[in-house]
């Protein structure tokens, strides 16, 4: 089995190349760079197998499989988090976060000894891979919330949410059926959690969700003022510094 390694930190490159020799796996060579890696597969036979770090010093690895069909079967090597990698982790063998574990290591090259006898055809998805890379830092947005209720914990769902307010230095949830739940977190917080295409700040004070929007009608100093389904304890307005970004937002 030919294996190679595609790193740009020289010391990672020979300390993974270690823990493959001693899993019994004779690495090539190793390479360092975007240029160099497509330089070689240029002028040599591909290998059966590549550990490919994501990021390299002159580039993203991904612009390798733009100049060159790469044939080999790829594991990443990275230090990006577990949801950038989720759109591509089913079009590679896998991928090793780092620092590398070595029982990942040991599943990973196990998964790839399991496929190589059935010939499955290993296929990348590198448009998808870019449009992945485009935000490496990409995340999941919370999708629901545990309240307590007595003695009981209820789950709810974004979908289920009509407005987030805050209130007596605490921070509530209204849901669709007229109910309000406290939470254990912030607007500030939330903001960072929510997904900012369906969920929009419109205030100190409120959070609240496109699909809860009923109506939208002026209100005084410039303002918005929002209509939701069912909460009506208070006017949730659009702070003035807002009303442009809010128009954006729900176009």
């Amino acid at each position: 089995m030919k294996t190679i390694i595609i790193e740009d930190e020289k010391p990672a490159a020979r300390l993974l190349q270690r823990k493959l020799e001693k899993l019994q796996i004779k690495v090539d060579i190793l390479l360092h760079s975007v240029e160099e890696a497509i330089e070689w597969f240029t002028k040599n036979e591909h290998p059966d197998l590549i550990f490919l770090d994501i990021q390299l010093s002159d580039g993203l690895s991904f612009e390798i499989f733009e100049k060159i069909e790469i044939k080999s079967a790829v594991i990443f090597t990275t230090a990006y988090d577990e949801f950038a990698l989720r759109a591509f982790k089913l079009n590679s063998i896998d991928y090793l976060l780092k620092p590398i574990d070595e029982d990942d290591l040991i599943m990973a090259v196990a998964k790839y000894k399991d496929r190589v006898p059935k010939k499955e055809k290993l296929q990348l998805d590198f448009d998808e891979i870019k449009k992945v890379l485009a935000n490496p830092f990409e995340k999941e947005f919370k999708k629901r919330f545990t309240v307590k209720i007595g003695q009981h914990l209820k789950v709810i769902g974004v979908e289920e949410v009509e407005c987030f307010y805050s209130e007596n230095k605490g921070t509530y949830l209204h849901t669709f059926d007229n109910r309000n739940y406290l939470i254990e977190t912030t607007l500030e917080i939330l903001e960072q959690e929510l997904d900012p295409q369906k969920f929009y700040r419109v205030s100190r004070k409120f959070i609240v969700p496109i699909a809860a929007i009923k109506e939208i009608v002026l209100y005084s100093n410039s303002r918005l003022k929002v209509i939701l389904p069912s909460y009506n304890e208070e006017d949730v307005v659009v702070s003035r510094e807002k009303v442009s970004q809010f128009k954006d937002w729900i176009n």
